[in-house]
């Protein structure tokens, strides 16, 4: 089977259509710095998204939808805490949910998306730093395209201010938050 691939300023773009993210094959992480002298990094099990490919690829989009319960960073005490109300507060608001609104720019196989994430029903906008990083169909006779996308984002604007004054100075947790996002998305017949 041919790969569904067209010609895009230089590369090799999947065919316009509808693609879902591969749960198999995906990471939603974060890294926030503890007691301001190491990194924590956690991620989050459950995400979708539909990624729909446009004709002009420069007018495709993304939504995509974050279970905040899924949270996990190999401490059990901390995931339960982000669950709670100090962070995520995951029965009232159980999912985070981002929504592209244009894209920005684009050189090579970088694009720029603007969009809007909300958490716990705060809406703020978002740029994310998106690297294409190719397609190819599947042994299974998939179509699919592969991707990587970073941001950084001030948590304390979306109510997620919990935190810990240090004698030495500092606070217990960063109010920087650098999400990474890597997957491959999947066209759906």
């Amino acid at each position: 089977m041919t790969v569904s691939t067209r010609e895009f300023e230089g590369l090799q773009f999947p065919a316009a259509g509808t693609y879902e993210l591969d749960a198999a094959h995906k990471r939603v992480g974060f890294v926030v710095k503890h007691l301001m002298v190491s990194k924590v990094r956690g991620q989050f099990s459950e995400a979708t998204a539909t990624i729909v490919v446009a004709d002009n690829p420069l007018e495709s989009s993304v939504t995509a939808s974050i279970k905040t319960a899924s949270v996990s960073t190999g401490q059990v005490d901390r995931d339960n805490h982000l669950r709670a109300g100090d962070f995520f507060e995951a029965e009232k608001f159980p999912t985070m949910e981002y929504r592209s609104t244009g894209v920005k720019s684009h050189a090579g196989t970088e694009f720029v998306l603007d969009g809007e994430l909300t958490i716990k029903g705060i809406t703020k906008p978002v740029e994310l730093v998106v690297e294409f990083e190719g397609a190819t169909v599947s042994p299974y006779g998939q179509h699919v395209f592969g991707f990587s996308a970073t941001t950084e984002i001030d948590r304390t604007d979306w109510d997620l201010s919990w935190n810990v004054a240090l004698e030495s100075g500092g606070v217990m947790v960063s109010k920087k938050v650098k999400i990474e996002i890597e997957g491959e998305a999947v066209l759906q017949a």
